[in-house]
């Protein structure tokens, strides 16, 4: 406990015998002994106590920490509804997905109605309403496309 070897133990022995003398040295013994036990008992109920308080005070950090980010919770689900927290986000951070190839972009250039109705059509039908013309459009070949054939320089 204090760091006391067997030699130093036998040392103190002995001079303790040279200055108290054979016939008070069983009881300056057993009365040294009852006050180191009185002393490690001490120690060890103040030891047991600040632990119990430093566990218990932990206990009351948790438990009011555990408050507060539920409250912050609450108060983000009322600011924002689509709010995610990140206790519910998976655990694992999700890969995108390979990139596919790019498909062609269409061009829409409308058609444009007829101005007038021809002669021979009546009052009474409606006039034809114009219809988008979709034409593709193909993206440039790149240099490095393996279906296209090999440019001269």
């Amino acid at each position: 406990m204090f760091g006391i070897n067997f030699s130093e133990l036998l040392l103190v022995g002995l001079v303790a015998l040279v200055v108290l003398g054979p016939e008070r040295l069983p009881g300056a013994a057993r009365t040294a002994g009852l006050w180191v036990g009185r002393l490690k008992r001490s120690f060890n109920a103040i030891k047991a106590e600040v632990e119990r308080e430093i566990g218990a005070d932990e206990i009351r950090r948790q438990l009011h920490n555990e408050h507060l980010q539920s409250l912050e919770q609450e108060a983000r689900k009322i600011l924002n509804p689509q709010y995610t927290p990140p206790s519910m986000l998976p655990a694992e951070p999700v890969e995108p997905a390979a990139a596919a190839p790019l498909a062609p972009v269409a061009t829409v250039e409308p058609v444009a109605a007829p101005t007038a109705a021809p002669e021979h059509a009546q009052a009474h039908e409606p006039e034809p309403v114009a219809t988008p013309h979709i034409t593709p459009v193909t993206p440039a070949p790149s240099a490095n496309d393996p279906v296209q054939p090999p440019r001269a320089p």
